[in-house]
């Protein structure tokens, strides 16, 4: 048994919060088909199986289980570089069997009696995460920071508070089944879909669930302002999307940090972006000197970490992360808050769980750094807009989409992108509901034997 699956065991013994207004724990209908799934339809769906396996197997089609469910035909789903931590066990609490995804579009094909606003039929995208759509942060459309969707006493007293429960994204966040899959259930439905307008492929809609919507709270809540010099640590989707909205809230340079062929890939797609690679930089601030040299030895104005702390980059923080005696290493903050000019700003975006060792602490507050956690991006507050920006074509994010893959094929997908292999970066999932391909949406991939 993985620390993942044993940490669900912990909690399962000492019981969930009393919080929640939802169904907590239902990772898939096949765990009580009885209860949760549909008596004769089956669907396919990318299951956890364990540390670094995931699968794609035969369960039940979810059925309503609570009066404002709403169950979809996924029409596209995702895999998010946040989805590679649940592979690798990085984030606790995971159970052999979880259905996977927290980004998907689809269409509505059953509701709850109690479901208001929507038809069946409707073209519809999820947000990520689950919300009530009526308590304190809701009210102010912080729909991340739910109060009533995740009970779950671990991440309470890990935390200080809980999150929103979320897709797919183990039973830290509530245990819900995702939407890599031919159905899902979507739970509180009237609040957490939003419909796509005609004009609107799902190749696009489909990334208003989480990337474009995290990408867009990463640069405002971080408060990229016109004139700024901006620093991007992680070249894929959510850094790429990063370096666009940045322009857009008016930033003079954005500068990207990573290696190999992502570098090559942004230089193609985003030829306004300035490139670092990391590892042809002879010694552990190469990166600081590096950012100091390209900004006249001040450093940028703001520096976004779109890459996530699992990826060690020294002997010592992989040697402390594989001991457990730390879960995020604290190197990329590190470089951030160094290369920054005096007062400037750092946010965090990529994935964070838990503690970390050998932490700047004296750069940050001798130099008045502000160090944001940009936190799980609040998808309620901005996606009305952001799909505006999407019709208009101010946003293009069919840019950061390299593959279209096959519902089957979706475990093969998993191990090519863990791997950084064959180009993949952003992937659309087709499912026998999907509609032919948009204009601009590669071609169908074929892995390799």
């Amino acid at each position: 048994m993985s620390l993942s699956q044993a940490a669900y065991k912990v909690e399962q013994a000492v019981g969930h919060n009393d919080n929640a207004i939802t169904a907590q724990d239902v990772t898939n209908p096949a765990n009580d088909r009885e209860k949760y799934g549909d008596p004769s339809v089956t669907m396919q769906a990318l299951v956890w199986q364990g540390k670094n396996v995931v699968e794609v197997v035969e369960v039940p089609k979810p059925k309503v289980i609570e009066d404002r469910d709403v169950i979809l035909k996924v029409t596209g789903s995702t895999v998010c570089g946040s989805d590679l931590h649940l592979l690798h066990g990085s984030v606790i609490q995971m159970s052999k069997g979880d259905i996977l995804g927290h980004e998907f579009c689809g269409v509505i094909d059953e509701m709850g009696s109690a479901v208001k606003g929507f038809s069946k039929g409707d073209r519809v995208v999820a947000s990520f995460q689950i919300a009530c759509g009526a308590c304190h942060f809701c009210d102010q459309k912080l729909s991340s920071q739910c109060l009533k969707t995740n009970s779950n006493k671990t991440e309470h007293a890990m935390y200080g508070g809980n999150t929103a429960g979320m897709f797919g994204y183990s039973h830290f966040t509530g245990g819900f089944a995702g939407g890599q899959a031919e159905y899902v259930r979507v739970p509180l439905g009237d609040v957490n879909l939003l419909k796509l307008p005609e004009d609107v492929p799902d190749e696009k809609g489909l990334f208003l669930s989480d990337v474009i919507s995290t990408s867009w709270n990463c640069v405002v809540d971080t408060g990229v302002k016109k004139g700024d010099i901006v620093a991007i640590w992680g070249a894929g989707p959510i850094g790429q999307m990063c370096a666009d909205f940045s322009f857009i809230n008016g930033a003079s340079r954005v500068i990207m940090i990573d290696q190999n062929w992502r570098l090559d890939f942004v230089k193609e797609k985003y030829p306004k972006v300035e490139l670092v690679d990391f590892s042809k930089l002879s010694n552990t601030k190469g990166v600081v000197n590096k950012l100091k040299e390209m900004t006249d030895g001040l450093g940028p104005d703001v520096a976004l970490e779109c890459a996530a702390g699992e990826y060690a980059k020294s002997y010592a923080h992989k040697m402390e992360i594989a001991m457990g005696l730390e879960t995020d290493t604290s190197e990329l903050v590190n470089e951030m808050i160094e290369s920054v000019k005096n007062y400037g700003r750092c946010g965090i975006t990529g994935v964070y769980v838990g503690y970390t060792n050998h932490f700047n602490i004296g750069s940050l507050m001798e130099r008045g750094i502000r160090l944001i956690g940009n936190g799980q991006a609040p998808v309620h507050l901005y996606w009305h807009d952001l799909l505006k920006r999407i019709q208009t074509g101010e946003i293009d994010q069919l840019k950061m989409l390299t593959h279209r893959v096959k519902m089957e094929d979706m475990a093969k997908a998993y191990y090519t992108f863990d791997k950084k292999e064959d180009g993949m970066q952003k992937i659309y999932v087709e499912t026998k509901f999907s509609a032919p391909p948009c204009e601009g949406s590669p071609g169908l991939w074929v892995p390799k034997a």
